[in-house]
């Protein structure tokens, strides 16, 4: 009776471990990106993207509030759909690219609001700088792939300010919005 009962409580306590999953983020397969967004000079939005960046997550579709998440943004990879102002967004006047080539998201804490969304806080670190952020996300499903596996995907957004990360703010105030699209393959 005494070893059944420890195989119980042992089972008990193990299953909540057992059921969270590793994932890799597919950003090889095209199928995550980093986007973003900011005002030029007031009169219309410029947009672009990260093309190169890697990360992981841990997620349990029954406890969300724990999953976790990392990822690792190559800042020269940034591409705006024009050579010569993607140049001038790696120098010196913003991101720096030389001196700081990774940008970094780690989570801190999921919060599980219920109907699919959930609230990410997480410490990102661009230009050197570190700074505590939220981002607003959904749950957009999960499940099998064509190819024998696992996916499990995701989109958020948040939005950061330049000066914050200590860039210059040559046009004024600057907001930047990043769009996120996160599909993981399981591991």
């Amino acid at each position: 009776m005494k070893k059944t009962l420890a195989a119980v409580l042992l089972t008990a306590l193990l299953s909540p471990l057992a059921q969270a999953a590793d994932y890799v983020i597919d950003s090889k397969g095209a199928h995550a990106s980093i986007n973003f967004k900011t005002q030029h000079l007031g009169y219309s939005w410029l947009t672009g993207r990260f093309n190169e960046f890697e990360g992981t997550f841990s997620y349990d579709a029954e406890k969300p509030q724990a999953a976790k998440i990392a990822v690792n943004i190559k800042t020269a990879s940034i591409d705006s759909n024009h050579a010569e102002r993607d140049k001038h967004l790696r120098s010196d006047d913003f991101l720096n690219v030389k001196d700081f080539p990774e940008a970094k998201f780690v989570s801190t804490k999921i919060t599980d609001k219920g109907d699919g969304k959930l609230e990410v806080a997480g410490k990102f670190t661009l230009h050197g700088t570190t700074k505590n952020i939220v981002i607003d996300a959904e749950k957009i499903g999960e499940g099998d792939d064509p190819w024998g596996g696992y996916r499990a995907g995701f989109a958020g957004n948040t939005e950061i300010r330049m000066a914050d990360y200590g860039m210059k703010e040559i046009l004024g105030p600057t907001t930047v919005l990043l769009e996120l699209h996160v599909e993981g393959v399981r591991q």
